[in-house]
């Protein structure tokens, strides 16, 4: 199979619609159905279901789906490592970390100052990401490595460290009556009527159905806590340097949170290698 087709189907498979896939492709629809229909024929295999109310996709079309993603999302990361690479024989080295943004704020200063201080260090650039995102960046080469968080970050596939495990915290405006309390239960705070947990967006970009606001970043959701539109149950690292007019109370119950340095397992990177070394030295 050729990339080509791989995103051809991608995209059909993706908008279940031969006009939009083709507008997103920017091709004619003719020349796509008749690729997708070469595929199918040379699988054997029936992919997409064709109807008068749509198309959906079959059994074996799912299993492509997941694992043309997956095919396309190392041939983008070997490009990119490689523009890197080539950078970095020209001169000019430097390797991409992801991390979320607003958390693990003090533990990513604490490596950035420990793998300066590395023999050899290069730049390190840094990309904030939104909640779930660092390991998909990671995945397609955005990234050389990343932080990221067990349970809520999928690490399968990666070399990874743990570097520690803590509790988390329900974030809640200043002055909220459980604000004052020692520590709550995770039913207490998602049942909170006045204050429904955020909604973050899926990978592709739609949002779960709940009363919760629509949420894309870390300011967003601070300020609509703050402004008691919302809640929100994080890490309990999160609570440095949390704004005057929020709190933080420990929820006893919540599942503990294990950040890890994660790396693709084929990476022969120095800089990777120094920045996991300053990471598992904290």
């Amino acid at each position: 199979m050729e990339t080509r087709e791989l995103r051809y189907f991608v995209a059909v498979a993706e908008e279940l619609h031969f006009g939009r896939a083709a507008q997103r492709l920017g091709i004619a629809q003719p020349p796509l159905s008749r690729a997708i229909g070469r595929l199918e024929r040379r699988l054997g295999a029936t992919l997409l279901e064709r109807g008068s109310r749509g198309v959906a996709l079959t059994g074996a079309g799912s299993v492509l789906l997941r694992e043309a993603r997956a095919a396309l999302d190392s041939v983008e990361a070997a490009e990119r490592r490689t523009r890197r690479a080539a950078l970095a024989s020209a001169g000019r080295p430097a390797v991409v970390l992801a991390a979320k943004a607003g958390a693990s704020g003090e533990l990513l200063a604490k490596l950035l100052d420990a793998y300066a201080a590395e023999p050899g260090a290069v730049a390190v650039d840094v990309v904030l990401c939104g909640p779930g995102e660092q390991a998909q960046v990671l995945r397609d080469g955005r990234a050389d490595v990343a932080l990221l968080h067990r349970p809520f970050d999928d690490t399968a596939g990666f070399d990874a460290e743990d570097l520690h495990t803590e509790g988390q915290v329900a974030i809640l405006p200043a002055g909220h009556p459980l604000g004052v309390r020692p520590h709550l239960r995770l039913a207490e705070v998602t049942g909170l009527p006045d204050l429904p947990l955020p909604r973050w967006p899926r990978p592709d970009g739609t949002f779960p159905d709940g009363p919760g606001p629509q949420v894309r970043d870390h300011t967003q959701l601070t300020q609509l806590i703050a402004l008691g539109r919302a809640c929100a149950v994080v890490p309990e690292s999160g609570r440095t340097g949390l704004r005057e007019d929020l709190t933080a109370v420990p929820v006893l119950d919540a599942p503990r949170v294990t950040t890890v340095i994660a790396w693709p397992p084929h990476s022969r990177s120095t800089a990777v290698a120094g920045l996991v070394r300053a990471a598992t030295g904290l």
